[in-house]
């Protein structure tokens, strides 16, 4: 049975007018067109590589361009136009490709470029996702501590930032890292922190903590100084106040007010950290 989708080897059965028709074998009767400004060359009898899909009256139909897309797989499309029903990507086939609101995990706009997956609707139609999760591989090259770069393609309150390393592999900036400044579709630089059994990557867009205890201190003394020198909470602060006001996770927090401490620039009351002059 031919289906939308697919990529595949037809045999040309008939020719008309405007185009010919291909099956899998000569008396086949589940055919498909191949229009004629794509068929001039060919003739019945003729093995024709094409690609499956359906038109603007969404008939199935097939075509000898390459999609840069095909199902199961993920790749970064540009968006060429956003109307009532969604944003539409092109894809290098003549009927571009509709990305629904739906589907769609931040904000997208004409020119811009996203990372996407290729499925089916209920209509056979296909279309694009941002939910590229279930897509991605977990079979990468990389380990512990290796520098990566990655494209955000969706964030959780609960767990954080995904992000799909190379565009192709399943990562993710945990919760604890401090992501309220990331969005979707931003490129991150990040450092491997774990590479879990069933071969997802835990990011961190931090140096280990002893060279970034450094940094967050004076992150933490330059936001005292905005607060007049004195912080309204201490270091016993619940993680959601700490994450809110400094974007650090309570223990890089704990590690720069120690740090401001040891060096005698601060003092730390029961519910107040004051800048020492």
């Amino acid at each position: 049975m031919l289906q939308a989708g697919e990529k595949r080897e037809l045999t040309v059965v008939k020719e008309t007018n405007f185009g010919v028709y291909l099956a899998e074998e000569e008396h086949s009767k589940d055919k498909v067109l191949l229009p004629k400004k794509e068929a001039e060359t060919i003739k019945c009898g003729d093995k024709v590589s094409v690609f499956l899909y359906l038109d603007s009256s969404d008939r199935l139909i097939a075509t000898r361009r390459e999609p840069v897309l095909t199902i199961g797989n993920t790749a970064v499309l540009k968006v060429k136009d956003v109307t009532k029903i969604g944003a539409f990507l092109d894809w290098g086939l003549e009927k571009d490709l509709l990305l629904p609101f739906r589907e769609q995990t931040g904000k997208v706009y004409p020119g811009e470029e996203c990372l996407v997956a290729l499925y089916q609707d209920k209509s056979s139609r296909l279309c694009a996702t941002m939910r590229v999760y279930p897509y991605l591989k977990k079979n990468s090259p990389y380990h512990l501590n290796d520098e990566v770069s990655g494209r955000v393609y969706e964030l959780s309150d609960n767990f954080g930032a995904f992000v799909a390393v190379d565009d192709c592999y399943s990562g993710l900036i945990p919760k604890r890292e401090g992501t309220s400044g990331i969005k979707v579709g931003d490129r991150v630089h990040a450092r491997v922190s774990g590479v879990k059994e069933d071969g997802k990557l835990d990011l961190s867009i931090r140096d280990k903590a002893y060279l970034q205890m450094d940094e967050d201190a004076e992150f933490v003394m330059q936001v005292i100084e905005e607060f007049d020198g004195v912080l309204p909470f201490s270091d016993k602060a619940s993680p959601e106040v700490i994450q809110r006001e400094f974007g650090l996770s309570k223990a890089a927090f704990k590690r720069a007010v120690g740090r401001l401490l040891k060096q005698g620039r601060i003092e730390i009351t029961e519910n107040r950290i004051r800048k020492l002059k």
